[in-house]
């Protein structure tokens, strides 16, 4: 099926055929339900995995009303990929092990993928509704640089639809200068099923944003936060954030892990105290 499926799409790609939309539309759309399917999960996959994954895909819900260029089109394919994978490696919950926790229950825990490397996975409860955190995490994202010292810009370089952009972020020296300027160029969309939220990204290629002299091109994904109310505490919202992240260049493992573990926890504390500094969006109107 899938075979099929990529054949279908490749065909829409010919000269002769560009204008003919309906046939690049119903090619990924089958794309997209077609990785729906096939993506990967733990025997038991927890419930909120199977609520965002279980009611079709962001591909289908993005076309059903604009149709896009090959190179949009390719975006928001590849956003839906980095989801699934990432939805499929948290569906997981064997061979995790834990980097740390803090008094507050804050914990980072840690895993060793086939063809993608260690991944580090934050759980947390933050004390604010999850609306809170979606204003912050995506309707503000690009103010992120003003409250996480590990970031110093975020910039939307594209948006498509409604649920995928294209992204820019420089991050901040790491570990005491060790870890020097890297810069990141993303794929990044949002779902939202009920109450729960998920943000997943992965790098991507930009042609007006290319590497820059002196910052290295550091490479995220798949990646994802997932966001839904705690249990029996609409008011909190429960946090996951899973982190993969290549930051090139010639550094020892022990330095990455330490600095990656890290970031996920600095990442709770100054998100938690940006919360608590600003009123909330209906506050302010």
């Amino acid at each position: 099926m899938l075979l099929a499926t990529f054949k279908l799409c490749a065909g829409s790609s010919y000269r002769h055929m560009r204008n003919m939309k309906g046939l690049r539309h119903q090619a990924v759309l089958a794309i997209g339900q077609e990785l729906n399917r096939r993506a990967p999960g733990g025997p038991t996959p927890a419930a909120w995995i199977n609520q965002v994954r279980g009611r079709g895909s962001l591909l289908g819900s993005q076309l059903e009303d604009t149709l896009y260029s090959d190179q949009e089109l390719a975006y928001i394919q590849q956003g839906e990929e980095a989801m699934q994978r990432a939805l499929g490696i948290l569906s997981d919950q064997e061979g995790w092990k834990k980097e740390s926790q803090r008094a507050n229950g804050d914990e980072v825990l840690s895993k060793v993928i086939p063809d993608v490397g260690k991944v580090f996975r934050l759980e947390v409860v933050v004390d604010q509704p999850m609306e809170r955190l979606y204003e912050e995490l995506v309707e503000h994202m690009e103010a992120m640089g003003e409250w996480n010292p590990n970031v110093k810009e975020i910039k939307v370089l594209q948006k498509i639809g409604k649920d995928t952009v294209i992204t820019h972020e420089l991050a901040a020296e790491a570990a005491g200068n060790l870890v020097g300027p890297r810069d990141f160029v993303s794929v990044r969309c949002t779902k939202r099923r009920g109450s729960v939220c998920v943000l997943a990204g992965m790098a991507t290629h930009y042609g007006e944003m290319p590497e820059q002299k002196g910052v290295i091109r550091a490479e995220h994904g798949p990646t994802c936060m997932v966001l839904h109310p705690l249990a029996g505490s609409p008011s909190k919202t429960k946090l996951t954030w899973l982190l993969n992240i290549d930051l090139k260049g010639w550094l020892p493992k022990t330095i990455i892990n330490q600095v990656l573990s890290q970031t996920q926890v600095d990442f709770a504390n100054h998100l938690r105290k940006r919360l608590e500094s600003r009123p909330t969006l209906e506050a302010r109107c």
